[in-house]
């Protein structure tokens, strides 16, 4: 199929329908979020990027903006598939907002959609090294929003949520069935030995996990971990079907569940406490992590947003997301998304909560020209009958400890890569005041405080912490609301679609949908304030 961008949108058609309109309805349809959408998202997509999926010869491919547009409707009004393709052949506002001026012009078949979906998947999977073609459309369409909207991008929040994929919690019995079924499916009846075609019957599942008392459930997984051990030594003796994706998945639960009895010559289930966070969750989503975060517990992936947050915007936009496994720390998705955040935008101040925190974030925002406020910190908290880190005067420049809490000079001071030394005249610190809450350590020849770079770091930070906690909390709260929008307006709390790869592709359409919303909200607000009385009625701006 041959790539031709998507032009004829853009010619005059005498037969428009908005040609024919009561001006009465043209002037009530120019309200609604159609035209803003065909102006700002349809007519903004870049459809070059897009041209990788398809060849140089055969017949033109459909379009790729109606296409991609049509998945931005679905998660913005939560159509199903079936609800989006009757709305594109009898829905105006969706046939106008795709630029189609007449209903019925263009035939849009489901299998279309399907494959362009596919073809995106793949590519992805196939250039993990790059930006995914729907995270460069977010980014293209979000700069239109922030220009549109005058929007002020140096004041940013960030915070990730934890989302589930398409499965089910299963307890360690019921992924081994799954396990054990998927595997036995894909291969031959005929190498199949008589006690793993009885997992092909109707009735193995039924009498395995629900036909069982509570004290046998031990016994039943390590019955059916034998069956899986016979599948694993099948495999050993026909390799050719060692390649199948469920043989592989079979062999990773076998890894992390299980260990081999030498004496026995049989595997046996591993204790829980053995069985790592990113082990198999589901025998249909390889990718999914177990995590639990505060109160929270889930197997599935998180979803790390950064939202703009200066008072003086009308409006706010998510301008960076990322989606990983849900055992990924905060720390390490803010290591990798403030360069890329810092590229992209003019961010100089990061609000983020304490799970963000560590030295090394501090360094790297520093050297990205980022200011962090965090509204608390990880770890633990100083004793308050002990002196603070902050309590000793330390010189910016050379980062020597210059005096101690009673102005005392100490007498030497070593730098080593972890930490500082200061050596203290013993005479004056065995009548100190403070030597039972000091930091100083007792020596033959002097008091020594001794106090790692990280620890200074922090000490720094939890200062600035308490100097600003209500302006710090403020601006990191809102995020809360934009997770829980996300999930409950777009659904994103549990997708439907199962691997990281095409949750990420999901996760990227749903934050455009939500920022067009944020947009066009935004332009309804400019709008009224632009209204002008008009015999007792208002006027509106017709966008198109």
């Amino acid at each position: 199929m041959m790539f031709r961008e998507n032009n004829d949108h853009k010619q005059m058609n005498l037969l428009d329908n908005t040609n024919w309109m009561d001006p009465r309805v043209a002037k009530k349809f120019s309200k609604t979020w159609a035209p803003i959408f065909y102006e700002h998202v349809f007519c903004k997509i870049d459809e070059k990027p897009f041209g990788v999926l398809y060849s140089d010869i055969g017949c033109p491919n459909f379009p790729v903006n109606i296409l991609l547009g049509l998945e931005y409707i679905k998660h913005l009004f939560n159509y199903t598939d079936d609800g989006l393709i009757q709305n594109f052949y009898f829905n105006y506002l969706v046939s106008y907002a795709l630029g189609v001026r007449n209903l019925g012009d263009k035939n849009l078949a489901e299998r279309t959609l399907y494959y362009f979906r596919e073809r995106v998947y793949k590519y992805t999977l196939e250039h993990p090294e790059e930006d995914d073609l729907i995270s460069q459309q977010f980014s293209h369409l979000t700069d239109g929003f922030i220009k549109a909207c005058g929007i002020s991008t140096k004041e940013q929040r960030m915070d990730s949520t934890l989302i589930a994929s398409n499965i089910k919690k299963a307890g360690r019995l019921s992924l081994a069935v799954d396990v054990l079924e998927q595997a036995v499916k894909a291969l031959p009846e005929e190498i199949l030995s008589s006690s793993l075609k009885e997992v092909l019957t109707s009735n193995f599942r039924t009498n395995t996990l629900y036909r069982i008392k509570a004290n046998e459930t031990a016994s039943k997984l390590g019955s059916i971990i034998d069956l899986i051990g016979e599948v694993n030594e099948l495999i050993t003796d026909n390799p050719e079907f060692a390649s199948l994706n469920a043989i592989k998945i079979l062999k990773r639960f076998l890894t992390e569940q299980a260990e081999y009895d030498t004496e026995e010559k049989r595997y046996k289930p591993k204790d829980k406490a053995e069985i790592p966070a990113d082990s198999l969750q589901s025998a249909y989503d390889e990718d999914a992590t177990y995590r639990v975060k505060g109160d929270k517990r889930g197997s599935g992936y998180a979803v790390n947003i950064t939202e703009t947050c200066s008072e003086s915007n009308d409006t706010q936009f998510i301008t960076d997301y990322d989606t990983a496994p849900n055992i990924k720390s905060d720390v390490k998705f803010i290591k990798e998304r403030l360069p890329k955040i810092t590229e992209k935008t003019d961010c100089e101040h990061m609000y983020t909560d304490g799970g963000y925190y560590s030295p090394e974030v501090i360094e790297l925002a520093k050297e990205e020209g980022v200011t962090m406020h965090y509204t608390d910190m990880t770890g633990r908290k100083p004793s308050p009958d002990k002196l603070s880190v902050t309590d000793f005067q330390f010189d910016e420049s050379s980062k020597r400890i210059i005096s101690c809490p009673k102005g005392k000079e100490p007498i030497k001071n070593t730098i080593t890569k972890d930490y500082i030394a200061a050596h203290f005249n013993r005479e004056i610190c065995s009548h100190c005041e403070f030597k039972d809450k000091c930091l100083a350590k007792r020596q033959k020849k002097s008091y020594v405080v001794q106090i790692n770079h990280k620890a200074i770091v922090s000490a720094e930070q939890r200062v600035l912490i308490k100097e600003n906690i209500k302006e710090r909390t403020s601006k990191r709260a809102a995020i809360e609301g934009t997770n829980s929008a996300l999930k409950r307006a777009h659904g994103i709390g549990k997708l439907r679609v199962r691997s990281l790869n095409k949750c990420s592709i999901v996760v990227g359409l749903k934050i455009t949908a939500h920022n067009f919303k944020r947009f066009m909200m935004c332009t309804f607000r400019k709008a009224k304030e632009t209204m002008k009385p008009k015999g007792g009625g208002i006027s509106m701006p017709i966008y198109q």
